[in-house]
């Protein structure tokens, strides 16, 4: 393509779907995962700005002043508008691990802990487990499809530099990190029941036979019956996940509508 086709305007637009994507990318599950490299998420920026240009050339209409003060801000607010549109979706995943934690817990791998590359944090082995599972569940039902449709909805629904915070988008973001916790619970709850119950036969097995260590018992049998109702309730777990999946691209969408002035 010859460099003096490329107009200042036609610049500007590309600059403002690279710095939105850009931020989506770098929070979004699964692609912001520290295990891929940072060439390959470039490298994917790159393609969807390249891929969304011709479509939302003509749509998106750069502001007059760009002066440098003017692009700074422009960066920052598109950015910052990316990275909040995939904290919607990382929701799921955090709700996902604050069960897995509390049944972690209760199954005596409170100190049992791994490095998670996505979060870079240190994170029980139950919580690993489970966002993989979520993870494979989120591809399977082409959640990456639902989250990357919305974000080209997007540019049409919010145009650049158009943010507003002023709205309902904080009260709505704190609704749904409310429901997060909610969220956990339901993935912790049958299993925490099934632990009750063992601690609870435990408890009686210790007063009937004072000679029983229960203690050292407890952690074989903990493990095992916390592991048998995970993988009993694993159909459950796939059909809320799926569940909140498919709600996630009205979400965003919601949140976009939230966020325009």
């Amino acid at each position: 393509m010859d460099i003096q086709l490329i107009s200042v305007q036609q610049v500007q637009v590309f600059l403002v779907i690279f710095c939105r994507i850009a931020g989506f990318i770098s929070a979004v599950p699964v692609f912001s995962s520290q295990q891929n490299p940072t060439v390959v998420k470039a490298a994917l920026t790159m393609a969807f700005s390249f891929a969304l240009f011709p479509p939302l050339e003509e749509k998106i209409i750069p502001p007059p002043d760009f002066s440098s003060l003017a692009i700074m801000l422009l960066v920052v607010s598109e950015v910052l508008m990316g990275a909040l549109l995939a904290l919607v979706s990382r929701l799921i995943f955090i709700a996902i691990e604050y069960g897995a934690n509390i049944i972690g817990f209760q199954m005596g791998f409170a100190a049992a802990n791994i490095y998670d590359p996505q979060n870079q944090s240190q994170l029980q082995l139950i919580s690993q487990l489970q966002n993989i599972f979520a993870s494979l569940i989120f591809l399977i039902i082409n959640g990456h499809f639902i989250i990357f449709q919305a974000m080209m909805r997007s540019f049409e629904m919010l145009p650049p530099g158009k943010i507003s915070l002023a709205g309902d988008a904080v009260p709505y973001l704190m609704q749904l990190t409310s429901k997060m916790f909610m969220l956990g619970m339901q993935f912790a709850a049958p299993v925490l029941a099934v632990l009750l119950l063992s601690n609870l036969i435990l408890g009686i097995l210790a007063r009937v036979f004072p000679q029983l260590n229960v203690f050292m018992l407890s952690f074989p049998i903990n493990i095992s019956v916390a592991l048998g109702a995970m993988a009993i309730t694993l159909n459950m777990a796939a059909y809320i996940l799926a569940r909140e999946f498919d709600y996630l691209g009205s979400k965003i969408l919601n949140m976009i509508d939230l966020l325009t002035p």
